[in-house]
C-alpha cells in the first residue's frame, strides 16, 4: 500500500518514542501515524505486523517491555507444548477440526474450526520460512507429538518444550529486519481514543511514567495483548497478563464473548513461584502417568484438560498430593528427559527436584482464556477502527475448552485474515478506515449490545491500567476456579465490584463473575456445582454496561 509522505512522525526501528510536540496545555504529547498500531509484542502481535508488512502496509508494534525479546514476559515465550497442525500421513485438517469441536463442548463455531485447522500446514511453512527451528527426526522430517484430546500425532515442537520461545525468537528477528515494521518498546497503553463511536488511536505512557501522557492517533488499532490468567492466584501466565487489553476494549465499547471461560492447566509445577512453572502436556503424551502420593494412578492423562484438571483438584481437595511420575515412566524417556524437556528440567532443578529420580508435584493453574473480545472472521470487533487477534480475541475457535496447542496456530492463522482485511480497508480508504460493521452478537438479556456504552465524553482522563492485588486474585480464584456456585460468585462480585469503575483488574474480575453467574449450567471449563447439567449451548456477551447490572445482582 502507498503512504502519503509527511503524514507520520519518523520513528526508531526499536527503542523509546521520540519526543513529539506538547499540546498548548503542555500535558499531553501528540503523534499521528498513517498506519495501524498493534498493541502487544507476543506471537499474535508480531505475526500481525509481519502479515501487514507482507501486504505492503507499515505497522507499529507497541510493547510495555524494554526488550520484549528477552525473558518470558509474554505467554508466547512461556508456551511449551507446541503448535497443532495436520501434517501426518494419517491426519487431515478435517480430523483436526473434529477434535477441536469435541473439546469445545458445543461452543466452538464449526466454520471457524474448519478454517483455522485448514490453515495449519501453511502456518507451519510460514514459520519455517521465518527461521523457526522446529524439532526433526533422524530422517529430517518434522517430529509430531501427541497431546490430550488429539486423535493424531500433530504437535510440532521446538527444542523439546521451548516452542513458544523459539517461535517468538524467529518472528521478533523477522520484525527487526523488516523495513515496514517498527517496534516501540517501553510503551504502556492506558486507554483507547474513541471519537464519534470510532477508535481513532490510543493514550499511552512510557514505562517509567516520566514522559507524561502520549496521544497516538492511528487509522486502526489492533489489540494483541494476551489473556487474563494473572487475575487468578495460581497461574502459568506472566504476572502482566491480567487482561489489560480486554479492559481497553470494554472501556471503548466493545463486546466480550464468553468472559467466564478460563482453562486451568492440570500440571503446573507446585513448587511456589508466580507465575508457576508449567509441566508441558507433552510429558504426559510421552507416557508419564499422573499419580497420587501413594502411587495410585489418578486419571487418563490424555483426557481433555478440563477433565484432568478437575480430577487433580478433587484429589487435592481430599488432602492428597498429585504427581507426574517421570521415574515410573518409559525408561528411555527417563534417561533422555533433560534433552527432551529442557525447560521443565530447568524449573525442576531450580526447585531442587531431579525428574529422573523425583516425582513432580503438580496442581491446576489458570492457563488460557477461551473468551475474549468478540471478533468476526476478519478480526473486527464491533467498534469501528478496532481489531483484535490472539488470546485477547474470541474468534469462535476454542469454545468452552481449548484443544491443546491450538492457540499458537490460531494466532498466526488469524493474523493473516486480519491483515488481508485491514490492508484492503486502508487501501480503499486512504484517510483511514471508514466505520465498518463488526460481528453482530445477539443482545444479552436486559439490553441491546450497545446499551450502556460510554461515549468519549463519559470517559475520565485515562489512568494507568491497574494490576490485580494479591487478595483480589485469591478471591477470584476461590469463587471462579475449577468449581463454581451461584452464592460464592455473587459474594465475590459484590466485593470485587467495589472500585471497578476506576480499576481495570477489578472491572474484569467483576464482569467475569457476572458472566459465570449468567451461565447457569456446566459446560467445558465452566463447572457450576448448583447447575451440574449442560443447558442450551449459547455464548455469553458482556459489555461495560453490565457493570451496573453486576453490582445490582451482587447486592
Amino acid at each position: 500500500m502507498e503512504t502519503t509522505p509527511g503524514t507520520t512522525t519518523a520513528l526508531p526501528r526499536r527503542g523509546t518514542a521520540p519526543d513529539p510536540q506538547r499540546d498548548p496545555e503542555g500535558c499531553v504529547r501528540a503523534e499521528r501515524l498513517d498506519h495501524p498500531v498493534v498493541v502487544g509484542a507476543g506471537l499474535a502481535g508480531y505475526a500481525t505486523a509481519l502479515a501487514l508488512a507482507a501486504r505492503g502496509c507499515p505497522a507499529t508494534v507497541l510493547s510495555p517491555e524494554t526488550d520484549p525479546r528477552g525473558g518470558d514476559t509474554t505467554s508466547t515465550a512461556r508456551a511449551q507444548g507446541g503448535l497443532a497442525a495436520a501434517l501426518g500421513a494419517d491426519d487431515s485438517p478435517a480430523l483436526h477440526a473434529e477434535d477441536t469441536l469435541a473439546a469445545g463442548a458445543g461452543l466452538t463455531e464449526p466454520a471457524v474450526a474448519r478454517r483455522v485447522t485448514a490453515a495449519g500446514p501453511a502456518v507451519v511453512d510460514l514459520l519455517l520460512g521465518l527461521g523457526t527451528r522446529f524439532d526433526r527426526d533422524d530422517a529430517g522430517a518434522l517430529q509430531l507429538g501427541l497431546e490430550g484430546a488429539h486423535g493424531r500425532h500433530r504437535i510440532v515442537h521446538a527444542d523439546g518444550d521451548s516452542t513458544g520461545a523459539e517461535i517468538l525468537r524467529a518472528v521478533a528477528a523477522a520484525a527487526d529486519e523488516h523495513p515496514l515494521v517498527t517496534v516501540r518498546t517501553g510503551t504502556r497503553v492506558a486507554r483507547l481514543v474513541v471519537e464519534d463511536g470510532v477508535v481513532r488511536g490510543l493514550h499511552a505512557v512510557d514505562s517509567t511514567g516520566s514522559e507524561g501522557l502520549l496521544r497516538l492517533e492511528a487509522p486502526a488499532v489492533v489489540l494483541a495483548t494476551g489473556g487474563l490468567g494473572a487475575l487468578f492466584a495460581h497461574t502459568t501466565n506472566p504476572v502482566t497478563s491480567w487482561g489489560s487489553g480486554l479492559a481497553l476494549g470494554l472501556r471503548a465499547g466493545a463486546t466480550v464473548r464468553d468472559l467466564e471461560m478460563v482453562q486451568f492447566h492440570p500440571t503446573a509445577l507446585a513448587v511456589g513461584g508466580d507465575p508457576m512453572p508449567l509441566v508441558s502436556e507433552a510429558v504426559r503424551g510421552e507416557g508419564v502417568a499422573l499419580v497420587l502420593d501413594d502411587g495410585t494412578p489418578l486419571a487418563n492423562p490424555l483426557a481433555a484438560r478440563d477433565v484432568v484438571a478437575r480430577a487433580v483438584w478433587e484429589a487435592m481437595s481430599a488432602g492428597r498430593g498429585v504427581f507426574l511420575d517421570v521415574p515410573g515412566g518409559p525408561p528411555e524417556l527417563r534417561r533422555d528427559f533433560a534433552r527432551r524437556f529442557p525447560t521443565v528440567t530447568r524449573s525442576c532443578r531450580q526447585a531442587g527436584l531431579d525428574p529422573s529420580r523425583d516425582r513432580l508435584p503438580v496442581r491446576p493453574a489458570a492457563h488460557y482464556h477461551m473468551g475474549g473480545l468478540a471478533v468476526d472472521e476478519r478480526g473486527r470487533t464491533d467498534v469501528p477502527g478496532l481489531w483484535a487477534v490472539g488470546e485477547v480475541a474470541s474468534t469462535g475457535l476454542h469454545g468452552a475448552n481449548r484443544l491443546a496447542s491450538n492457540s499458537l496456530l490460531e494466532a498466526v492463522a488469524c493474523a493473516q485474515d486480519l491483515a488481508d482485511d485491514l490492508a484492503a480497508v486502508l487501501t480503499d480508504t486512504p484517510g483511514g478506515p471508514a466505520p465498518v460493521p463488526g460481528p453482530a452478537p445477539v443482545a444479552p438479556p436486559g439490553g441491546g449490545r450497545h446499551a450502556g456504552r460510554p461515549r468519549i465524553t463519559d470517559v475520565a482522563p485515562p489512568p494507568l491500567p491497574s494490576a490485580p492485588g494479591v487478595s483480589d486474585r485469591a478471591l477470584l480464584e476461590s469463587a471462579a476456579g475449577l468449581y463454581r456456585d451461584g452464592e460464592t460468585l455473587r459474594r465475590a462480585a459484590a466485593t470485587l465490584g467495589a472500585g471497578a469503575r476506576d480499576d481495570d483488574a477489578r472491572l474484569l474480575a467483576a464482569l467475569l463473575l457476572t458472566a459465570a453467574l449468567d451461565r447457569a449450567e456446566s459446560r467445558g471449563a465452566h463447572r457450576r456445582l448448583d447447575h451440574p447439567e449442560a443447558g442450551r449451548a449459547r455464548h455469553t456477551l458482556t459489555h461495560l454496561g453490565h457493570l451496573d447490572q453486576s453490582l445490582r445482582s451482587a447486592s
